[in-house]
């Protein structure tokens, strides 16, 4: 990124992408479908940061002081990192004149995170390999990111026109 303009607008766009997928969160909540509050990767995070990396079961862990508010901050900061990798690949020509493929590859791409990183520190494994349905899980990890990755389309193209 060559200016505190771009810099701003990439937190922006990581911001919107991310409160997308919160709203389509909610959305999955009121139809019924089970999601995972942030609340354990705040203890995670809170764990991580006193130097423990992996549990077997997060939800077993101690609690950690502020773990919801360590969680949501997480969310978002990942968000905007994961916005500024989008904005490092696609080049500044994209922020400028955002299009759906990039943003969909980056959100694509992000699942493995959780996938490869955060469940199984978490004690989910790899894959999600030791929860109840692990194919399930992975799949709705995967939509997640989907949507994610419109939202990074649909956050730089509403600054986009704001903000030419």
């Amino acid at each position: 990124m060559d200016t505190w303009q771009d810099a701003f607008r990439v937190t922006l766009i990581g911001l919107g992408a991310t409160a997308v997928m919160d709203v389509w969160l909610q959305w999955l909540k009121r139809m019924g479908v089970a999601t995972q509050g942030f609340g354990l990767i705040g203890r995670w995070v809170g764990h991580l940061l006193r130097g423990r990396l992996t549990h077997a079961a997060i939800a077993k862990a101690e609690p950690i002081a502020g773990e919801l508010a360590w969680g949501w901050l997480t969310h978002y900061a990942v968000g905007v990192a994961f916005s500024a990798l989008l904005a490092a690949v696609a080049g500044r020509s994209w922020l400028a004149s955002p299009t759906l493929l990039p943003a969909l590859a980056v959100g694509v791409l992000t699942v493995a995170a959780p996938l490869l990183l955060m469940q199984p520190a978490m004690g989910a494994g790899f894959f999600a390999s030791k929860t109840p349905s692990p194919a399930k899980s992975c799949l709705r990890s995967l939509l997640n990111h989907c949507v994610f990755g419109l939202g990074l389309y649909l956050s730089a193209s509403l600054i986009a026109l704001v903000q030419p």
